[in-house]
């Protein structure tokens, strides 16, 4: 990687909305003497009433009216963007969560069936932030996916995350979608992945479908390669090029996921059935994998989903379960959305003794950093839940870390909420 795309990386970082936020809301703590959770509050107002974050007149007043309460002077206020809104908004909502619910809201899951009514159980019983669409779950047509959806709600304020994996060609759930694939947009113009993409976006939206596992950003040239013909490029460059073109055209309609993290591209061992593993020196993934990633960070995804692969030269621990890879995406590539492993059953359907305990997998996958736990299966979540539980309480992993992740995921929530409630 260039220092020029590592700087750029660092300087979206330092201007996002997160780093914004906290700031402003430790001054006015700091000022007020408020909390940091009070601070929140008297700035988003309680979770049910918050203003939406899509108008401009009730962003102003709500910035002023905090300003205010705060006492900050008029030299050092300003206008909360909407973007800042939604975390602020995030933030109240997450302080008045229990342990418990926090942690089952990283959970995303797959409830079988085309029946609304499991998944709506499935939801109220056990509070996961989200839920995994595959084959199994979409009906007939893109309409009638969104009528199965509307049954699946959450809590005013804030819409369950619905994923799929819509990568187009091979990879599609929705039989609507007859857009190029990476198979085939690999050899044609970029103009064609934004118009696919575009599409495809649309589609989903129509649907009622909030997050898409759809932007390979692995890079190989290798047919033999189990990604081969997932793959948006054969090269750095032109792979970049086609996973921005994908993001920048689902922005706005859904949120854009880059995979696999940190790269398929160096193997040919499918992880869906082991851990592959590489030797390639770090500074080879920077130049030939990481390009991909920073690209499609610099246009905008919300997501960044980790394999469950090794690069035994930065960490011998598969990248899900690498805190060292996840300092990489943050801190190197200035990534400040939300982390997601892909399937956590595939670490047991690997075969290897160490990944076996269910439970303890999902205690080192939040250790590592990871936001969002994807199973899937209906899993019984009050294991992996307890095992994290005991592990915060023992201090193994800090509550702290807890509770960004949550903001990170109940800001997607409440903006999916804003998409579809642009009222309020």
């Amino acid at each position: 990687m260039t220092a020029r795309v590592r700087n750029r990386a660092r300087v979206r970082a330092g201007l996002s909305a997160w780093a914004a936020v906290a700031a402003s809301v430790a001054l006015a703590a700091s000022i007020s003497g408020c909390s940091t959770g009070a601070a929140a509050d008297s700035v988003v107002g309680t979770p049910d009433t918050a203003a939406p974050a899509s108008s401009a007149s009730s962003a102003s007043a709500t910035a002023s009216s905090a300003a205010t309460t705060a006492v900050v002077p008029a030299a050092t206020t300003t206008i909360a963007t909407p973007a800042e809104l939604d975390v602020l908004y995030a933030s109240t909502r997450m302080h008045s969560m229990t342990l418990d619910a926090k942690l089952a809201t990283m959970f995303m899951v797959q409830v079988p069936g085309t029946d609304p009514a499991p998944m709506a159980q499935y939801l109220a019983a056990n509070g996961p932030g989200g839920f995994l669409l595959l084959g199994n779950n979409v009906p007939g047509s893109a309409d009638a996916l969104r009528a199965q959806l509307a049954g699946v709600t959450l809590t005013a304020g804030l819409s369950p995350l619905v994923s799929i994996d819509e990568e187009g060609g091979d990879v599609a759930r929705l039989g609507e979608d007859v857009f190029p694939g990476a198979d085939r947009l690999k050899s044609l113009p970029v103009e064609e992945t934004t118009a696919s993409f575009t599409q495809r976006a649309a589609l989903l939206e129509a649907a009622g479908v909030s997050v898409n596992f759809g932007t390979v950003a692995d890079v190989t040239a290798d047919p033999g390669s189990f990604i081969y013909d997932r793959v948006l490029g054969t090269d750095p460059a032109s792979a970049s090029a086609r996973v921005a073109a994908s993001v920048a055209a689902e922005n706005g309609s859904v949120f854009s996921t880059l995979k696999h993290f940190p790269g398929h591209g160096e193997t040919n061992a499918d992880s869906h059935t082991s851990i592959p593993a590489t030797d390639l020196p770090f500074d080879q993934w920077q130049a030939r994998d990481a390009p991909p990633f920073a690209a499609g960070i610099d246009a905008g995804a919300s997501l960044v989903m980790f394999g469950h692969l090794s690069y035994t030269s930065v960490d011998p621990e598969p990248a899900s379960l690498s805190a060292r890879w996840h300092e990489i995406l943050r801190h190197d590539l200035g990534f400040t959305g939300v982390a997601v492993t892909d399937d956590m059953l595939m670490l047991q359907d690997s075969g290897l003794p160490e990944f076996a305990d269910q439970a303890a997998n999902a205690v080192r996958a939040v250790s590592a950093g990871n936001d969002i736990l994807l199973y899937n299966s209906a899993i019984d979540m009050s294991g992996p839940v307890g095992a994290i539980r005991a592990a915060v309480q023992s201090g193994q992993i800090g509550e702290h870390q807890i509770d960004q992740s949550v903001v990170r995921i109940l800001t997607l929530q409440r903006q999916q909420w804003e998409r579809t409630h642009p009222a309020g």
